[in-house]
């Protein structure tokens, strides 16, 4: 056997080696289970880092503090729920726990400026939903 059959035999036989090594890479990654979380995140909170995403305005992340949404928002935020990936019944969920929070009411004070989706001033908190705010935090206190 010469020095180029020996060459070539050695070509061959690093040819074969690399294409079997793939083989088992590829065999390895199909056998294997995709990593599971740790522990199953709440599809709520889900879904209120999907609107804090898009509306970061209107729905700040910790440690802001959060403001007074405009009255009706939830009919801004159904018109855009395909866009979003939720139904209406996501949505109202997540409305339900972002303003019943205590610092959902902590924000309600008296003149506070509400917000759309946007961000822009719409209106502001009256007397009485301050006062009915207070109420709800002085019974959730209490219970």
């Amino acid at each position: 056997m010469g020095f180029e059959e020996l060459a070539s035999l050695r070509d061959e036989l690093v040819r074969q080696a690399a294409a079997e090594k793939l083989k088992k890479a590829q065999a390895k990654n199909v056998n294997t289970p995709a990593a599971k979380p740790s522990h199953p995140v709440d599809p709520l909170l889900v879904n209120i880092g999907l609107l804090q995403k898009h509306f970061p305005l209107a729905f700040p992340k910790k440690p802001a503090p959060k403001v007074p949404l405009k009255i009706g928002i939830h009919h801004d935020l159904v018109a855009q729920a395909e866009q979003l990936g939720l139904s209406a019944i996501e949505i109202r969920a997540v409305l339900k726990n972002w303003c019943r929070g205590k610092r959902y009411r902590e924000c309600l004070v008296a003149g506070a400026i509400r917000v759309d989706l946007q961000g822009q001033a719409c209106g502001f908190v009256s007397k009485e939903e301050a006062s009915s705010s207070e109420q709800r935090k002085s019974q959730s206190q209490t219970a």
